[in-house]
């Protein structure tokens, strides 16, 4: 048995800053390397920062652990405070993050397997986008 705890104080700035929209830094809790296991990531967002629309060859099961965020498809944009769980099936266009007004923490866990970042989509001003958003 493997014991992780997630850390803000662990997290680095991400990478691939060219992912997002803000700034986003993450701890690496377990690599997914491995074909069969698990890649988990904390991943800490700023408030009003978000990942860039993109899509997964696999499952994503985020799970909020702070503040309060957002995932959204093509229609649907759903709020979720700690303890929220969202999945996002593989292959779904989607994108998630922090609200404009709050700093989120979520675990992003799912197998190991490429993500695809399609060019960047523009999304307008984040009060237009979040219109019809609605609690999970």
């Amino acid at each position: 048995m493997e014991s992780i705890v997630p850390s803000r104080s662990a997290a680095t700035p991400h990478p691939r800053p060219e992912w997002f929209s803000g700034p986003v830094h993450i701890q690496t809790l377990r690599g997914g390397v491995e074909p069969g296991e698990l890649e988990i990531f904390a991943v800490y967002f700023d408030a009003g920062s978000r990942t860039k629309p993109h899509t997964h060859s696999t499952e994503q099961l985020l799970v909020f652990l702070e503040g309060e965020g957002v995932v959204a498809d093509r229609t649907t944009r759903s709020r979720y405070r700690a303890g929220g769980l969202a999945v996002v099936p593989a292959g779904e266009w989607h994108w998630h993050g922090a609200t404009a007004d709050s700093a989120t923490c979520h675990l992003s866990i799912r197998p190991g397997g490429p993500s695809a970042w399609p060019p960047e989509v523009e999304m307008g001003d984040w009060d237009t986008y979040m219109e019809g958003v609605h609690d999970a």
